[in-house]
This record gives structure tokens, sequence and C-alpha cells, in this order.
């Protein structure tokens, strides 16, 4: 009886070998493994093989404070949070470069070896001006990067920066960050390629393209209506049109989308039009993959679907917020934990699998695409696992070097003379003190270059330098500023470095921050006691030059109208010092161009270029104190400096600027040539801007708007010619409902240096007919007509609200008489029955009527734009 059933337990044990071999070999060669098959072939298999766990796994980030201890990965923790269930997402923020590389490699090995499909995680990072573990190359901050107005730049930072982190381990980003700003008092401006959607979705297309042929996952953030937070705090509500949707917040993703195939993105926090986006079914469906086209996965910032319960309160429960969220179309849960409830509905017969296997069917898409079911551990790219290369270094250096933007030069008084300077005066706080910005791994001076180093590295022994620290970032404390008088007056030149202070993504905490993600200001005039310091070095009579170092614009009117020459910094990374002395002795010429305009307050905002007609005013009377006026009574509308603007030590003239053709259709490319030469006596680069104006539209259009740009290098002498194209489709209008349509009419092609100086226009017509360009300055009666008796003309000047206008000049043609408007808008002259009256005045649009025999002429004046 025991040998009978020894027999029949070694016969069971044999056959349930045999089964369990066959199972293995039969995965082994599973459909999905298979590179031959394509990637949909391989997910659907791969998709019908998995439980509801393993579908559930892949959705789900892992977190690090689960499963480390300290700088070691906890592999028991491991094991108790996996099981055999592989997870999508891993990250590893707290380790050091040195730890990253073993720990990421041995989860992964884990997921491939000890889960029951092997499917390969996503080991994330972030990378917004370059990897965030300790050693990795500092990048100049994302604002810096959009001032060069050099996409080659944008791309190229990318690709060397996943040097970093292949030598880390990564294999997925949080970046770029490529949301449009429109609110300055936002701590998180600093992250902004600037204020234009169309510079933005151009940066996005090129540093999505850096990364991903280079090996890189992107996951571009923060989609949805992000960069206009009421009030400016950090993950508050966006109102806008539709439109503005599409056309402003929008539409650097439809970029990426579509010219670099992007295939993840990240939801915001916040909520567009009292919806939120991570729940918001329009905005991730309807727009994102029905309208776009994207065939990626949504990926939720940390904690933003839990925040549908606790922070909007339009969920009452964890499963309640999983649902909202992973109906509309939001895949991958990361820092909560709502989606696991899911479970239990989907086993009640209480939720439909089908939401889940689409997110799921995402998520192994692009690991597909990406490569990694064939390549989990990156080795194609071995020998890029470089980590702070010298190349690297360079790339951040000229990045930096084409970032700097001179905003004002008075006189000339840059760049200086290093063998006039006897003495300089280096003051400030952030003198001696690196500022790279948020979102960085460290922020000690060691970590990289502070501007009194570099000067002093420059220098040499060639003069003394007097440094004194002035004031502090974030304090009203004003009993260092006599120092820094003091260093002014025995110096030649006073160099002023103020502006703000960005955390280190660890959160720094030793010295305040005044930018950076959650660091908001309700004022953006220069913090603490800045500004005094400025003023009272200033006072000294030196000449002074002030060097903004900064996250964002601030409204600095007392120093654009006092101090001679002004630089700004945007955080220029780790070689930020060495470049700033560069600058400032004219070792490099600047080429910057600001991204963000600059308001005269925080009354002034907001501030952007490319508003609609009618949010400047209409009566263009600025005023003062002195002479109150309207527009605003105390004050003028206008920005300090505009989107564009930039300065550089030698001087560009626009020669010309020639369209291909002057009527096109519907399906057409606008090819425009614009020749520059550099007439000074350095070389220099300069940015050739194009804005389009939409002369009469159907809907409320922009004044202008930017639809291309080129970065010339011109020597001393030398003339380039630069060819920008801009498909006809960019002129599109957007409706209420989000449907673009192109209206035929005649638009403006405006070309010069800045939005606010413009060398050149062309007027081109759109549409299916062509119609003639000549236009008559006079018309036939002005030209010819002459009078025969004279009439005694009365008449009021009214603006077109009736208000009347007074000191307006009423100029008779014929007999060269000249008036003036009284109080009232009342005006009396003599003419001639057939002369023509032009009436003017400052700030109006000169009006030429026709006496015609009349006696009595009541004109309507319009306000000049």
């Amino acid at each position: 009886m025991i040998q009978r059933f020894i027999v029949l337990f070694a016969t069971f044990f044999m056959w349930h070998a045999s089964l369990e071999a066959k199972n293995r070999v039969d995965e082994r060669f599973a459909p999905y493994k298979n590179p031959k098959l394509s990637h949909e072939e391989r997910v659907r298999d791969l998709l019908g093989r998995m439980t509801l766990d393993e579908k559930l796994g892949q959705i789900i980030h892992l977190h690090s404070w689960r499963i480390l201890d300290g700088q070691t990965l906890d592999e028991s923790k491991l094991r108790d949070w996996c099981g055999d269930v592989a997870y999508g997402f891993v990250d590893g923020f707290p380790l050091t470069s040195g730890s990253s590389e073993k720990y990421f490699r041995t989860i992964q090995r884990y997921m491939l070896e000890k889960t029951r499909l092997g499917i390969p995680c996503f080991n994330t990072g972030e990378s917004l001006h370059g990897a965030v573990q300790e050693g990795a190359t500092i990048y100049p901050q994302n604002l810096a990067l959009g001032c060069t107005f050099n996409p080659e730049l944008a791309y190229k930072k990318a690709a060397m920066t996943t040097q970093d982190l292949h030598y880390i381990g990564v294999n997925l980003v949080f970046a770029p960050c490529i949301d449009v700003v429109r609110e300055l008092r936002w701590g998180r401006v600093e992250e902004s390629y600037g204020e234009d959607p169309y510079l933005c979705g151009v940066m996005a297309v090129q540093e999505v393209r850096g990364y991903m042929d280079n090996g890189i996952l992107p996951m571009a953030k923060h989609y949805g209506a992000h960069g206009n937070p009421t009030g400016g705090l950090n993950i508050s509500s966006v109102h806008s049109s539709v439109s503005d949707l599409f056309d402003i917040y929008l539409k650097p993703f439809e970029m990426a989308i579509r010219d670099a195939e992007l295939q993840a993105v990240m939801s915001s926090y916040n909520s567009w039009n009292r919806k939120p986006n991570s729940s918001s079914h329009y905005l991730m469906t309807d727009v994102l993959r029905d309208k776009f086209g994207f065939r990626g996965f949504v990926y939720s910032d940390w904690g933003a679907i839990e925040m549908l319960k606790t922070f909007h309160k339009t969920a009452a429960s964890d499963q309640e917020a999983a649902i909202q969220a992973l109906t509309a179309g939001l895949d991958v849960e990361a820092s909560s934990d709502t989606y696991p409830t899911l479970k239990a509905l989907v086993e009640q017969g209480g939720f439909d699998v089908a939401h889940i296997d689409l997110a799921v069917k995402r998520v192994l898409m692009a690991k597909m695409k990406l490569g990694l079911f064939e390549d989990p551990y990156r080795e194609k790219y071995a020998k890029s696992k470089i980590l702070h290369s010298p190349e690297s270094v360079e790339l951040s250096r000229r990045i930096s070097e084409e970032s700097v933007v001179l905003l004002k030069n008075e006189g000339k008084l840059l760049p200086l003379d290093m063998n006039k300077i006897k003495s300089l005066a280096v003051i400030g706080p952030n003198a001696d003190q690196v500022q790279f910005g948020d979102y960085t791994w460290g922020k000690e001076n060691s970590d990289g270059v502070t501007p009194l180093a570099g000067i002093k590295e420059l220098v040499g022994d060639k003069m003394s330098i007097h440094y004194a620290e002035g004031c502090g970032i974030a304090s009203l404390d004003e009993t260092m500023i006599p120092q820094a008088v003091e260093a002014a007056r025995k110096s030649d030149v006073a160099l002023v470095f103020v502006g703000s202070s960005s955390t280190a993504f660890v959160r720094d905490k030793k010295q305040p921050s005044t930018s950076g993600e959650g660091i908001d200001l309700h004022d953006i005039a220069l913090t603490g006691v800045q500004e005094k310091l400025v003023k009272a070095v200033c006072a000294t009579g030196k000449p002074t030059v002030v060097i903004l170092v900064a996250g964002k614009p601030f409204a600095i009117p007392w120093i654009k109208e006092h101090v001679p020459a002004i630089v700004a910094q945007y955080y220029g990374g780790e070689e930020e010092g060495r470049v700033i002395a560069d600058v400032l002795f004219g070792r490099v010429n600047p080429s910057g161009k600001l991204t963000f305009s600059y308001p005269q307050s925080t009354g002034h905002l907001p501030a952007y270029y490319n508003h609609l007609p009618s949010d400047k005013g209409l009566y263009k009377q600025p005023g003062s104190y002195a002479s109150p006026g309207r527009d605003y009574v105390f004050a003028t509308p206008d920005a300090l400096w505009l989107f564009g603007h930039g300065l550089s030590y030698t001087d560009f003239e626009y020669l010309s600027a020639v369209s291909d053709k002057r009527h096109y259709g519907p399906n057409d490319t606008i090819n425009l040539s614009v020749s520059v030469k550099n007439t000074g006596q350095r070389s220099g680069k300069e940015v050739v801007q194009v804005y389009v104006r939409d002369v009469v539209s159907s809907l409320v259009t922009p004044v202008k708007e930017l639809k291309g740009f080129s970065k010339l290098s011109i020597e001393a002498g030398k003339i380039a010619t630069c060819h920008i194209r801009i498909p006809v489709s960019e002129l599109r209008l957007t409706d209420d409902r989000g449907e673009r349509f192109l209206e035929t009419g005649l638009f403006e092609l405006q070309v010069g240096t800045a939005s606010d100086n413009i060398k050149h226009r062309i007027e081109i017509e759109v549409g299916d007919t062509q119609r003639s360009f000549e236009s008559k300055t006079l018309t036939a009666s002005e030209a010819d007509a002459k009078s025969t008796k004279n009439i005694r003309i009365t008449g009021e000047v009214r603006d077109l609200q009736g208000t009347p206008i007074a000191g307006v000049e009423v100029l008779s043609r014929d007999t060269k008489r000249k008036v003036r408007s009284d109080s009232k808008g009342f005006y009396r002259i003599d003419a001639g029955d057939r002369d023509l009256l032009m009436f003017s005045k400052k700030g109006f649009k000169t009006e030429k009527i026709e006496v015609g025999q009349r006696s009595g002429i009541n004109v309507k004046m319009d306000y000049e734009n």
C-alpha cells in the first residue's frame, strides 16, 4: 500500500513538474515577448494574461519611502509590497547618484525575475534643468533656456541630460515643464519658457525629441490650464475662455504631440472653469486624445487624485475619486492610494474593468515603444552613462551665455573695460550665493560658481574687489547697507546683484526662498530692502550696474529710470558666475531676449505682450500725481520692457524683410526672408522675431502673436539672412467650442527685434481670391479741390464716448490757419468752402474732414493704439 502511494505521488509530482515546465516554456515564448510582432499584438496578448492585481500594479506608483531604509533598498519590504506582481513605476528621489543605479537595477531585476509576467518598470526621475541626483550637471533654469530663443540648445540640453539619467538608472523623467505662464506672482514662473504659447511649443518639441532620441521617455507637464492660477497661488484655479484654453495653455502640448509624438503627460493639480483637471473627461479624453491624437498615458501629479476628495471636494471617498479620475482618462496614480480601492468594486460587479484595461494598455504600449521589454537595463545606452561630463558642463555654460538679457545700457557703460577700472564693488544678496532655481539637487556655493567667484577668477590681480552683502533676499534688516555704500564709495564701479532665491529639490531650509514651487509672492516688487540697497549705492554717484539674478521678472521702475545699466540672469546653472563675469567684461556679447514682459507694479498685472486690443485701455492718456490722466489716473498701462526685448554690445540693422508672395491659400506656407547687418564693432547674435496681426476678424484677436523666430550669429560688418516659414494654418481662430477655422482676409506680418520694436511690416492676404493692395493716401477731392470762398466753421470735438476733447489742433489745408479746441471741445476756424480740415492730438488718430461748404462740423476722434 505504501509503495503504491509512493508511485502515485511520484507520478503526480512528475506530471505537475512537467506542467510547470510547459507553462514556463509557454510564458518564455509568449507573443508579448516576441519583438517581431507589432506593439499592438504584444500588448493585446499581455493584457489578456494579466490578473486584476497585475493590471492595477501597472497603473500604480511604487514610492521609494515604502521600500527604502535610508540609502539602502530593503528587499524584504520590496517583496512584501510586490509579491509576484510587477509595478508600473518606481522612484528613487532620496538616493544619491551612487546609490540610484544599483537601486533601480535591483528593482528592475525583481520585476523581471520575481514577478509572474516579468513586466519591466519605469524608473522615474526629475530633470527640469538637469537630473536631481547629486553630482549631476546643473543646467540653467527653463526660463533662462527660453531666453536663448535657440531651440537647438533645448534639444542638446535634453540629449545631454540623458547621460546623467542613464548613469543613475532613470528611464522616464517628469520633464519638460511646458506651461505657458501668465501670472507673475506664481512661484513656478521660473519653470516656464515664457509667456508666449508658440515659443513654449517650439522649445517643448525640441526637448521631447532630445530625450526620446536618447532612450529616455519624457513626461510633459502640467497638462490642463495651469499657468495662470488665481491670485498667483500654487494649485489655485484657472478661469478662461475655451479659445484661450486651446490657443494659450494647451498649444505647447498639441505641438509636442503633433511634431514629436509625445507619449506621456502629467495632469495638473488645479481646476479649469470649476472642473478639476485630474477628473476632466473633456480635457483628458475629448481634447487630448480625440482632438490632439495623443496615444500615450496620463500620469497624476503626486497626490492629485486624492485631492479630488481632500482639496477640490468633488469626491466623497477614495473610491469615488478613483472612478472620477480613471473614467476621465487619467491612467496612472502617484502618491495616493485610491486606485487600489477599485479592486473590490470590480470584483463586486460595480465597476467595468474595461476602464482599467484601457489605462494599462496605454502604459504597456509606452514601455513597448521605449524598448523596455527588449532592453530593460538600457544597455544600448551604456556608453552614455556619464555623470557630469566636461561636455555637459560646457553646454550648460553655453546655454547660460545665450540666456543673459541686457535690459538697459545707457552711455554704453557695459562692457566694463578691465584696463580702465582699478577697483570694483560687488554688492548684494545674490553676489556671493549660487542660485540654480527649484528642482536641483543642491544649493551650496561649492556646487557651482557664484558671481563674486566668477569675477575674481576673471580679473585676478588686475583690480581690487570690495564685496558687501548689503542685505538679505527676504529680510527687512537695513544694518548691512552702510557697508555696501562704503564698498561703492571706494570703487570705480558698483555691481549690485539682487533678485530672488529658490529652494533646492530637497527643500533646503537653510536659506529663505522667494521663488519655486509653492513659493508664491503677493507683490512682485523686489523683496525685503533690496531696492533700498540699490538706491543707497546709486546715491554715491558711482557708475552702477544692477544684475537681476532671479526666477521671474520683478517690478523695478525706479531702477529702470535711475540705473544706467541693467542685466537679467535667470538662474544660469552651475557656471552662472563665470558667465556673468564674461558678459560684464565683454568676453561674451549678450544675446538673450525677454520671454516675460516686466510690469511696472503688481497692480499692472497681467503684463504679457499678446493682449487683446481692448486690454491696455482706450484713452491713451497716461497720468501722474502732477498731471492725472486716464488709463490709469496716476500711471500708464505699459510694461517696463516687453516680450522679445534684449540689447547687445553691437548694433543690428534690419535691411529687408520679404515674403515669397502676397496672397496665400489655406494650405500654403508663408516663406519670409529677412536680412540683417551687424553695423557695430564686434560679433553678436540677433533674434529675428516675426509677429502676426489679424487686421480684421470675427473674433477679437491679440494685437500681435509670435509665429516665427530665428537666431543669427553675425560677425561685425557682415550681413546674414534667415528664412522663416509660417504655415497658414497657424493663422486659424478658435471658437467657443474649441473648433479651429481659417478666416480669409488681411494679415500683417511684423518683423523686428522685439514685440515693441518692429522694423518691417508686410501685408498679406489669405483666401481664395486676390485683391489689390494699392491704397491711396489722398482722395481726389483732397488732391485737386480748390476753394472759391471762405467760411466761418464752428463745431465740437469729442471722443468715442462723447467726452469733449480739449487742445485738439485744427488745421486748414487751404488757408493754413490753425486753432485749438477749448476745454469744452469747441473750436472756430475760417476755411475754404472746398477745404480739408485736419484734427490732430497726441494719443488720438488724426482725422481729415472735407468742408463741403458746411459751416458746422462736429468730429469724433478715435484713440490711437
